[in-house]
């Protein structure tokens, strides 16, 4: 499993392209699967938060949270685009991540993005993770109905 910045280093333009569509909308948005107790998926919408070191979730109390605790593995998709099919796809391991000083200066860029004066209500209870890095691949298509898009598929060597 590579950090963010590891796959920054190792594909720059997955990593640049990911992180756009990611945060097409001024904030990061995507939805991320998850694996349920009896193994089934289970997919949720979800702000993932990036920075140049990694690439992070604040989970809320519920069945997601439950399920990366109990199984860290995830998938993670960007939200539709507007104008085509153009995506980002990541899977890998969430990993918690308890450090007071990580944690604050994510929720400040969190709010930051949002334009959120204060934590809203529950803030407290949400648990950081820290999304690890799998495999990626990223879809350029012409428009919606694209009969040829272009993928990008990429794991780590090894």
């Amino acid at each position: 499993m590579l950090t963010w910045k590891e796959l920054r280093a190792a594909r720059p333009d997955l990593a640049d392209a990911g992180r756009a569509l990611l945060y097409q909308f001024g904030v990061g948005l995507g939805f991320i699967a998850t694996v349920r107790r009896d193994g089934g998926p289970r997919a949720h919408p979800m702000c993932p938060v990036l920075t140049d070191a990694g690439m992070f979730a604040f989970i809320v109390p519920g069945p997601k949270l439950r399920d990366l605790v109990r199984d860290g593995r995830y998938a993670l998709h960007s939200f539709p685009c507007v104008d085509n099919e153009d995506a980002f796809y990541v899977t890998g391991r969430a990993e918690a991540r308890t450090d007071s000083s990580l944690r604050e200066t994510l929720a400040r860029q969190f709010f930051e993005e949002r334009n959120m004066p204060d934590a809203p209500l529950g803030w407290d209870d949400q648990q950081l993770f820290e999304l690890l890095v799998e495999a990626c691949m990223v879809t350029r298509s012409t428009g919606h109905g694209d009969p040829s898009p272009q993928h990008t598929i990429w794991r780590p060597e090894g």
